[in-house]
């Protein structure tokens, strides 16, 4: 389950901002409050034309997903549909063991050793009495598309996917994953996705947490947001050029994406710790620059870690949009060679 979302902290001021991550007791909620933050700035880059994702392929995933992941009977389950779908896909998918459960491997070699590679990953399992669409069933589809548009497609970067176990139970799996230092030494980035396909859209339906240090790009819960550190800025552009990528085809789904608000965290996290609370966080421990990409959760919406997180929530225009930034975010990510960390201002 998701447990970030918007925070941002600036050095020497309160920023805690959006997040969806509240197991315990929920933020205080108010209003949007308008202002300003400083944003990474946009670096256009020649990358490839990105391929487009298709929603005839992503929202069959979370259909064929709708049970509750939870025991460890359902969660095998889990396992079974997504290293057969990797498989279909002409994917070698590999089950790596940890004490309290299994996540799942796979990886597509690029053709540049030297470019590292990049990990595009989700949580399977949910909360109990939940089937988690949401939460998190639409990033695990997101990341079978992901599987689908770039297992054959040759890029500089080695592609890596990951579908993390133990999430809900204290990001145990992404936990596990890192612990492995010799699979992070040629790791440049991350995109973890946790909860991308709810939408709303009457004005004052996105709530957000006192102390907001952002202005969000709509009244609306139509944006998806992206949270990264500091210090590695490059990945969050990465997101916010992912609007500007040329598609496969110009029709108006290819043109009809939601806004992305990105939310540069410094530290680490260390003074808006609700940024944590997700797989990305573990990255953030190791150095290793990761991004969360999210619908924000439980400021959104009313179905987080509820029996109601059920396929036909799920807003499909918003969620192929979502996933289509995600892919556009790749494609550049996979393409350069450039170095993701944040480079000191001369």
């Amino acid at each position: 389950m998701l447990l970030v979302l918007m925070a941002i902290a600036v050095v020497g001021s309160k920023g805690i901002a959006l997040s969806g991550l509240f197991q315990h007791s929920p933020p205080e909620i108010v209003e949007s409050i308008p202002v300003e933050t400083a944003q990474p700035q946009p670096e256009l880059q020649k990358v490839k034309i990105a391929p487009q994702v298709s929603a005839e392929q992503l929202v069959p995933h979370i259909e064929k997903l709708n049970f509750q992941r939870y025991t460890t009977a359902e969660r095998s389950r889990t396992r079974t549909y997504i290293t057969t779908e990797l498989r279909k896909l002409g994917w070698k998918p590999k089950l790596e063991n940890f004490s309290e459960g299994v996540n799942i491997f796979a990886e597509r070699l690029g053709t540049d050793k030297a470019a590292g590679a990049i990990l595009v990953a989700a949580h399977y399992d949910t909360v109990a009495s939940s089937p988690g669409a949401d939460d998190n069933a639409s990033g695990v589809a997101v990341v079978l598309e992901v599987a689908r548009l770039f297992g054959s497609r040759p890029t500089p970067r080695t592609l890596q996917l990951a579908f993390f176990d133990k999430e809900e139970a204290g990001l145990l799996g992404s936990k596990a994953f890192v612990s492995k230092k010799t699979r992070l030494q040629n790791l440049r980035g991350v995109i973890v996705m946790d909860m991308v396909g709810y939408a709303c859209y009457t004005a004052g339906c996105q709530q957000y947490p006192v102390g907001l240090s952002v202005t969000p790009p709509s009244d609306k819960g139509d944006f998806l947001a992206v949270v990264g550190d500091t210090e590695h800025l490059p990945l969050l552009n990465a997101f916010q050029n992912s609007q500007m990528i040329p598609l496969t085809a110009l029709n108006k789904e290819g043109s009809n994406l939601p806004p992305v608000l990105t939310l540069p965290i410094p530290l680490k996290g260390l003074l808006a710790p609700d940024t944590l609370r997700s797989d990305h966080a573990p990255f953030w421990y190791q150095g290793v620059g990761a991004v969360l990409v999210t619908d924000t959760a439980n400021l959104r919406t009313p179905h987080y870690h509820q029996p109601s997180d059920i396929p036909a929530t799920i807003e499909r225009s918003f969620f192929r949009g979502a996933a289509q930034i995600v892919v556009n975010a790749t494609t550049a990510l996979l393409e350069q060679n450039k170095v993701l960390e944040t480079q000191p201002s001369t």
